[in-house]
């Protein structure tokens, strides 16, 4: 798998367009048990960097990640911004002086991740959207270890992301407002964990298209 930053563009606006087409699901999903402002601190970042998307194919990934994660720490309010700017940044350092291969993505996807679970002192288990980053990040680590072929590894990443964010539902939140309602809050999928499902799901479907 080589993917340039030129594509970027394509992935940001799958993103974008995945995320608007499910705002009132998850906007219901997050007035039930969290803030409800999930959605709109998730659309600016998106439109903010679809702005920034021509600039960001010039830059090589470690360049683009980083302007990518300053970008949504300044725009983006709430846990979301912080988390996905922290998730960026540190993707940026771990890839580089690299180009984008299954190992590497892999490589700096999992540091991502921890230092999300460091900045949000949270973990899987604690529904969040690290129920669905964390388990997809130890699969592109298997899926780059065996040298899975893309169609396989794409396929892999959108059920695992499916059912760490289905897992959410049953969890009882420990972060934010969610974690004040106990018990009443089992039942419902946790909004940042439907709309990291939902992101993943929208970039592995224009890898897919880009690998036919």
């Amino acid at each position: 798998m080589t993917v340039s930053t030129n594509q970027l563009k394509a992935f940001i606006q799958a993103a974008s367009a995945a995320i608007n087409e499910h705002e009132e699901e998850v906007t219901e999903l997050d007035q039930a048990i969290g803030d409800g402002d999930h959605i709109t601190n998730l659309q600016r970042g998106l439109s903010t960097l679809d702005g920034l998307a021509d600039s960001l194919g010039e830059l090589d990934w470690s360049a683009a990640f980083q302007k990518m994660g300053m970008s949504v720490m300044s725009t983006v309010g709430g846990a979301s911004g912080s988390l996905y700017g922290t998730l960026f940044l540190a993707m940026a350092k771990a890839i580089k002086g690299k180009g984008m291969s299954l190992q590497n993505l892999a490589e700096a996807f999992g540091q991502g991740v921890e230092a999300m679970k460091h900045r949000g002192k949270s973990d899987v288990g604690e529904k969040t959207m690290l129920d669905v980053l964390v388990p997809v990040a130890h699969a592109l680590k298997v899926a780059a270890e065996h040298a899975q072929a893309l169609p396989e590894v794409l396929a892999t990443l959108n059920r695992i992301a499916e059912a760490g964010c289905e897992s959410t539902r049953d969890m009882l939140p420990t972060k934010g407002r969610a974690s004040f309602l106990g018990e009443r809050a089992k039942g419902c999928i946790d909004a940042g964990a439907r709309t990291a499902q939902l992101m993943i799901a929208a970039i592995t479907s224009v890898l897919d298209l880009a690998a036919l």
